[in-house]
């Protein structure tokens, strides 16, 4: 479980590819020095498992599964993600609550700078439409965020100037694909209706 907010930018040093998963290795001082083997870290929104690690570097395997539904299966050596080590029982919440279980890729549309921040629209599937909500809470590689605005097949986040330059998405440029995941409490709620509604046709079918 991760809250959202980015501990340290890492930079990926090897993507090792085999049949059908890959294993990345990612510099990183700081999530290397405070973690063990087994342990969660996030790495651009993806929950990982450290199964190496070195003084400043980590080590992880990707399934073929991960690699089909984010944009891991595009890392190369030098390229930089977003890192969060698991959040631990008493920390502070500062983002939302984030698992590391991403709904899928977005594309950058557009970027318009105002006086302090950046507003970014990403393009929205629609598969996952009916979970993203105005003033509601996603997690874009890794990044807790809040949905500033929302269209039919489109949303919006508000990136301050600390989001801009202490995570990877103040280098962002439209058309660059991201992992989104919505919020947990949006996707209880739609199963819940789902399978009540479901319920209710069977019923009255009898």
């Amino acid at each position: 479980m991760f809250t959202g907010i980015i501990q340290e930018l890492g930079s990926v040093t090897a993507w090792e590819p085999t049949a059908d998963a890959a294993r990345i290795t990612v510099r990183a001082p700081l999530a290397a020095a405070d973690a063990a083997h087994g342990d969660s870290i996030s790495v651009s929104g993806v929950c990982l498992t450290v199964v190496d690690q070195g003084a400043d570097w980590f080590t992880a395997d990707v399934m073929a599964e991960t690699i089909a539904m984010s944009t891991l299966g595009a890392t190369r050596a030098g390229r930089n993600v977003n890192l969060e080590l698991a959040a631990m029982v008493g920390d502070r919440l500062g983002g939302h609550i984030v698992q590391g279980h991403i709904d899928g890729t977005s594309d950058v549309l557009s970027l318009t700078d105002g006086s302090a921040w950046r507003v970014v629209r990403f393009s929205l599937a629609p598969d996952v439409a009916a979970l993203v909500a105005r003033k509601g809470s996603i997690a874009i590689d890794g990044v807790s965020l809040t949905v500033s605005a929302v269209g039919g097949d489109w949303f919006e986040v508000s990136l301050i100037p600390e989001t801009l330059t202490a995570t990877t998405l103040g280098a962002l440029a439209v058309g660059d694909r991201v992992n989104i995941e919505t919020d947990i409490l949006a996707r209880h709620v739609e199963r819940m209706l789902a399978v009540s509604s479901r319920s209710t046709t069977e019923g009255s079918s009898l």
